[in-house]
């Protein structure tokens, strides 16, 4: 179903709100939000919402934004101009992994829990362990962290040890995301096993 410029830019808006606040839930609030037309016709980037609403349906948007906060290092410090410019590489860089999710979450654990053993990329001795810096250096995905997260339940333990603004920031993105990533864990644990093996 179209929607109109309007409605793109809550959407926005609701989507920056689920990324950078922890208490805001965009699936729990249906993306509500206190925007008005009037705040809308002020923009000086309307033109972008315009064309979104041209150009994607109601469900594309909302994946569209997913796709984009979720590939910046730090959704708060994201402005509507990098999404205008990196927008819709982001969006089908995202389609592809999640197309591919299985076959991604494979290589990504097979490539990295073939260096060391399985348990130290979990372990924390007053600096970042092994699974964290794998992600920041682009080793794994942010899906297949969050798929890790859902089989293991590590991201709570690192909650209560590491208490800097890195995890932080990818720990938000973990709690954030995952709500929107439907998976099978016990299909992903048998993917898990039979790598590790």
């Amino acid at each position: 179903m179209k929607v109109t410029p309007f409605e793109v830019y809550t959407t926005y808006l609701g989507m920056k709100n689920h990324f950078t606040r922890e208490k805001y839930d965009f699936i729990k609030y249906g993306g509500k939000t206190r925007a008005s037309v009037d705040s809308f016709n002020k923009r000086r980037d309307r033109y972008f919402f315009e064309r979104m609403s041209r150009k994607k349906d109601d469900d594309e948007i909302v994946n569209y934004f997913i796709a984009n906060f979720i590939s910046c290092e730090d959704p708060g410090k994201m402005w509507i101009g990098e999404i205008i410019q990196n927008g819709e590489t982001n969006f089908k860089e995202w389609q592809r992994r999640n197309q591919s999710l299985s076959y991604l979450f494979g290589d990504e654990v097979e490539r990295i829990f073939t260096r060391d053993n399985f348990d130290s990329y979990f372990h924390t001795q007053g600096q970042h362990p092994k699974i964290l810096k794998s992600y920041l250096r682009k080793d794994i995905s942010l899906e297949t962290l969050i798929i890790l997260d859902k089989i293991l339940g590590f991201a709570q333990h690192l909650d209560k040890r590491l208490l800097d603004p890195v995890w932080s920031t990818v720990s938000l993105k973990i709690k954030k995301y995952s709500p929107f990533l439907n998976i099978d864990v016990l299909r992903y644990r048998k993917i898990l096993k039979e790598k590790i093996q």
